[in-house]
């Protein structure tokens, strides 16, 4: 294992798009100097121009560059770099890329090999889980092994039930299953599925929850002992298991709750002796039971909601904790403040059913104002292909009540502009009218109900859900006696904004 260094000297980012360029941000912050990694097809992208020193790696399939564990150890150790962060995706959540760096005296800066392994397993991890007490969605007690066992799980548990692969995610190796004819194929599906985006098709079976929401903890943990949460996220808003919108909090977890969460994440991860930023998943049912999912052991893409509403940069204390810095903060000093949204600008067309869209981006034009971040990956003239995720950007909003920040993310919105090729922003004002999601009626299948065809109103039952979420919020602020700032003036002003703000056109 490698020693912690008093100060990373130098850190190489894993990764590319926008979430290396946001960390190149926080290691500029604190100093530290920045090596960027790329491939054929990304010599001139954003990461590259703002990193202190850049490297190829490789063609431009992921696998013969950014998931290269031999060339990325070898940039790290030609340059001089003492560290390595991985982002998300790629390898991040990889155990072996972990172990590399640790074997070659360079700081990962993520968890141990032993925990991401313990961790990416969904199986161990679920076992860990119902051992230390953390509540665990009902299924199977191992992997299925056979059709046979297939069944007898079935109907043990009950239709719908879930098939999920034991490694990965992002919804790979996952398929729901309503009736007992389509778990044949549905198994072998997943299986398919997993051995060909993780080399391993282990499947295990749980019940699948319906009506429920994706809520998530984020968790900082040192390697002394301290562990703190920062309050959930709410990532109900869906599409194929893929995250669309976040927000933080969640419109569904009061203080109380809240507490409980936060217990339990705490739980899991002392249960495994984690160590970094990290996050743990839960479903939450209507009358406030909760399930884990699993553990994110990286930084998420949805981390910038937290870090609106807590004030902490998550990437930086990520850093910190790498070079063996304690923790700054106790639970009791941590408060979250207002509320904030995040639309992830995707190359997809939301007309043409989230085809990828590729090609040359000709003009961008970000949003600004008060209250509105851009992390971006992209400038003008970038080259979009079909080599990676089609993740472009991250919009995010804060604003002193829910209301406020779904008027400011459609303010937002609309002045963002990116000609070129297609993207989601269109989609993403779209659920920024509905009035079922104003009034914060969501769940995982939010999407899947057809309410984005269904031809809910835009203007009057927007514009009387603006007003009930205002009145709501208002209420709850005075029960809880924190202090409320907008007028009544101001709150029919802004159901006002809401109902005549224009919608942004099709690129």
């Amino acid at each position: 294992m490698a020693t912690r260094p008093e100060r990373l000297r130098k850190v190489l980012i894993a990764n590319r798009g926008e979430i290396a360029a946001r960390i190149i941000r926080a290691c500029g912050e604190l100093g530290i100097p920045t090596v960027a990694v790329y491939s054929e097809v990304d010599r001139a992208a954003l990461h590259v121009r703002y990193a202190d020193e850049a490297y190829p790696i490789g063609p431009a399939p992921a696998r013969e560059s950014y998931l290269r564990i031999d060339r990325l150890i070898d940039v790290a150790r030609r340059s001089g770099a003492d560290a390595i962060h991985p982002g998300y995706g790629f390898l991040s959540e990889r155990a072996e890329f972990s172990a590399a760096c640790h074997d070659a005296g360079i700081t990962f800066v993520g968890p141990s090999p032993e925990v991401i392994h313990a961790l990416g397993d969904k199986l161990t991890a679920r076992r860990t889980m119902i051992e230390h007490g953390v509540p665990v969605v009902p299924g199977s007690a191992g992997a299925i092994d056979s059709l046979d066992e297939a069944i007898a799980v079935a109907q043990r548990i009950g239709y719908p039930l879930m098939i999920k692969a034991t490694a990965g995610g992002g919804g790979k190796g996952m398929r729901v299953v309503e009736r007992e004819e389509d778990l044949e194929p549905s198994l072998r599906m997943a299986s398919n599925e997993a051995q060909a985006a993780f080399g391993d098709g282990t499947v295990y079976i749980e019940k699948h929850l319906d009506q429920v929401r994706h809520v998530e903890v984020q968790l900082l943990a040192d390697a002394h002992g301290n562990v703190v949460h920062l309050g959930e996220r709410e990532c109900s808003i869906q599409r194929r298991h893929q995250k669309l919108i976040e927000e933080s909090p969640s419109p569904a977890v009061d203080e109380v709750l809240r507490a409980r969460l936060g217990d339990a994440a705490i739980k899991a991860a002392r249960a495994v002796g984690y160590e970094s930023a990290g996050t743990v998943e839960f479903l939450l049912d209507r009358v406030g039971n909760f399930y884990f999912l699993e553990v994110n052991t990286r930084i998420q893409v949805e981390h910038p909601v937290t870090e609106l509403v807590t004030g902490i940069d998550i990437v930086i204390e990520q850093l910190r904790i790498a070079s063996g810095r304690r923790l700054r903060y106790r639970q009791q000093d941590l408060t979250m403040n207002g509320w904030a949204i995040e639309c992830r600008v995707s190359a997809e067309d939301p007309y043409d059913s989230f085809m990828p869209s590729t090609g040359r981006i000709t003009t961008i034009s970000e949003p600004s104002g008060p209250g509105v971040r851009v992390d971006s990956g992209i400038g003008e003239g970038h080259e979009v292909t079909l080599y990676y995720d089609p993740l472009l950007a991250k919009l995010i909003v804060w604003g002193e009540t829910r209301g406020q920040a779904i008027l400011r993310m459609r303010r937002a919105l609309s002045e963002y502009r990116i000609l070129g090729i297609r993207t989601t922003i269109p989609f993403h004002y779209r659920v920024m009218e509905l009035a079922s999601f104003i009034a914060g009626r969501i769940d995982t299948r939010f999407l899947d109900r057809g309410v984005l065809s269904a031809g809910e109103a835009t203007s009057e039952t927007a514009r009387i859900a603006a007003i009930a979420a205002a009145v709501v919020t208002h209420r709850r602020r005075q029960a809880a006696r924190v202090p409320v700032r907008d007028s009544a003036d101001d709150a029919a002003a802004a159901a006002w904004r809401l109902s005549t703000r224009p919608r942004p056109v099709a690129p």
